[in-house]
């Protein structure tokens, strides 16, 4: 595959690249690789949020509630929808909070990163902090949350599909969507 990180200007110009989708497709990962593919910054939401709050994601959830969460997360990903070009990773149900993909849809480049439920399945098996997967089997509950969020996702204007390869390849397909997009 031939690398092109050949951007047109005008990407830099545009504001954030937003990447949304299902929790475990590789949101910060991948974006972080494109961020320096780029040369702008990278912002996980979730990290924001738990610095913010000076608690983790789990916590917020056991402590106060998915609303609760919901309601910071929204304003977090505000604040970091100055216009400035970045790219940020989102946590998995933000893009489906009304207000906040009104924000991104308006004043960023969302990209829907989407994978498989087995690929998902396998890459969340990798961490145990998922508040919606506690006690739960996750291939039911992503199964599940795919059934309803996928057709938001679908809303973002470029889709790239993340296969069981290397987090580059994503990158790459990102950086083709981009090019061809603009």
């Amino acid at each position: 595959m031939q690398r092109n990180s050949k951007i047109p200007q005008s990407q830099a110009r545009r504001g954030p690249i937003v990447l949304v989708g299902m929790m475990g497709v590789g949101k910060s990962t991948v974006g972080r690789r494109l961020a320096a593919r780029l040369g702008l910054s990278f912002v996980d939401a979730d990290e924001e949020i738990e610095k913010a709050a000076g608690m983790t994601v789990a916590e917020i959830f056991e402590r106060y509630g998915e609303s609760y969460f919901r309601d910071g997360e929204r304003r977090v990903i505000a604040r970091l929808m100055d216009g400035a070009p970045k790219v940020i990773a989102t946590g998995g149900g933000a893009f489906m909070q009304d207000e906040t993909r009104r924000l991104i849809l308006e004043a960023a480049t969302a990209i829907w990163l989407d994978a498989d439920i087995d690929i998902l399945v396998d890459r969340v098996a990798r961490r145990e902090s998922r508040p919606l997967l506690k006690n739960r089997d996750p291939r039911v509950v992503l199964t599940e949350l795919a059934a309803v969020r996928n057709p938001v996702y679908a809303l973002a204007p470029i889709h790239v599909k993340s296969i069981a390869a290397p987090h580059e390849v994503a990158v790459e397909r990102i950086m083709e969507q981009l090019t061809a997009w603009h």
